[in-house]
């Protein structure tokens, strides 16, 4: 593989043996979510949730291919039925409801499913009294569903909305890349948002932005490093660090203990 924030030729292996960081530049590529997954929570600790949930055609969508036979198509090579994983599971012996979008699934869009998904996994979090940890990696909504793909960028924010208003702590990590609907809404909503060094995160890509606006844009615009300078960001977190941070922000999120 050719890294693509340096250009150095990669041995698939070895990448993947060093959780898919670049060995010279320390770019971090996209993580598939069951990866992911298996990155971030305790082994034998994972216990999904609402995986049947899967999207309907409701508009009879044609592109080149219809939407249909393409959901069909992506839910037989990936083995799982939406863009968003989400179930229990513990981080370093800490309990956490954990959402992980997968761009490998249509590009991590957010569409329906995903939304209902999202919303529930909010419910979950709130009903079980533990932190909500999120792992974003998508283009945004999924426009084979038209205006109903927007929605749930208001439906996301309100099932956040009132998981904050009981008291619960959401986790937002924003890994390459994040765009979009999803960026603009739930993916920055949570108590805490997290990035992974050399993340894209934004709304309209940088080339779109600079073909508007006619003007050059400033130097790593739009990658997680200007954003925390920006303050859009907690932290910037290397993907070793990830699981001992999270563990060490869930405990600060629980506050004081009172003997």
């Amino acid at each position: 593989l050719k890294c693509e924030a340096c250009s150095q030729v990669i041995y698939r292996k070895e990448l993947e043996d060093k959780g898919r960081v670049c060995p010279e530049c320390d770019f971090h590529f996209t993580v598939p979510g069951a990866e992911r997954v298996k990155m971030v929570l305790d082994p034998g600790t994972w216990d999904e949730r609402y995986a049947e949930l899967a999207s309907l055609d409701r508009l009879s969508f044609v592109d080149k291919v219809p939407y249909a036979e393409k959901i069909e198509r992506t839910v037989e090579r990936l083995g799982q039925n939406e863009a968003l994983l989400s179930g229990l599971g513990e981080v370093d012996g800490r309990r956490v409801v954990l959402a992980v979008l997968d761009f490998a699934f249509m590009g991590g869009s957010m569409g329906e499913v995903v939304g209902e998904k999202f919303a529930l996994a909010c419910e979950l979090a709130q009903a079980e009294g533990v932190p909500l940890l999120l792992f974003t990696s998508s283009g945004g909504a999924r426009m084979h569903e038209g205006i109903i793909s927007l929605m749930q960028m208001a439906k996301t924010c309100a099932a956040l909305s009132s998981f904050n208003k009981s008291g619960g702590l959401s986790i937002c990590v924003l890994t390459h890349p994040t765009t979009g609907g999803v960026t603009a809404s739930f993916a920055s909503m949570c108590d805490l948002t997290l990035a992974e060094p050399g993340a894209l995160i934004g709304f309209a890509g940088p080339r779109v932005i600079a073909t508007t606006i006619k003007q050059d844009l400033p130097p790593g615009f739009q990658r997680a490093e200007f954003l925390l300078e920006k303050g859009q960001l907690d932290m910037i977190v290397r993907r070793v660090e990830l699981r001992e941070t999270l563990a060490r922000l869930i405990d600060y999120g629980r506050g004081p203990r009172v003997e």
